[in-house]
């Protein structure tokens, strides 16, 4: 527990236009992985736009590795399907983490991170301080997969207040 800096709560809020898996939908499912650590959203039935509103939460330890997201079509009868996947780069989220304790401002942007090549962003994420906490707003865009978006946010814990709770 020494070398524990915090928690990262996940919040998978939806998926947009996942790939259909099933005849004419698909009953998707997340899962959240960063080193040993795996955490897996509800399955939601027949639907290809869900809105899972779900908060897993990642312990961070001195080294910071990629969260890998994956999307699953969920299959009674055999394994289930790939929907797509993706990586997201934690190391300047971390970093705006650093700023903040050193003690910058609230309710100002510490860095904006465009879409490119080297990374699965839809859309530019802003990382933020927002009331006293770390956030950052992302859109996916879903890897090895035909079409799909997931949108998520991240919200730093330090770990004295993650102890309170």
């Amino acid at each position: 527990m020494d070398d524990i800096l915090g928690f990262l709560r996940v919040h998978v809020i939806r998926g947009v236009n996942l790939a259909v898996r099933d005849i004419r939908t698909s009953d998707p499912y997340v899962v959240v992985r960063m080193g040993d650590q795996k955490l897996k959203t509800k399955v939601m039935k027949k639907n290809v736009n869900p809105e899972w509103n779900e908060k897993l939460t990642l312990t961070i330890s001195e080294s910071i590795r990629p969260i890998r997201i994956e999307v699953y079509d969920k299959d009674r009868f055999s394994h289930d399907d790939g929907m797509g996947d993706a990586e997201i780069d934690i190391n300047p989220f971390m970093e705006a983490v650093k700023m903040r304790i050193a003690g910058s401002e609230d309710n100002v942007v510490y860095r904006t991170i465009l879409p490119a090549p080297n990374n699965c962003l839809a859309t530019e994420s802003c990382i933020r301080c927002v009331d006293g906490k770390i956030v950052q707003d992302i859109i996916l865009r879903l890897r090895n997969v035909e079409c799909g978006e997931l949108e998520l946010q991240l919200v730093w814990q330090p770990l004295q207040r993650a102890r309170r709770r």
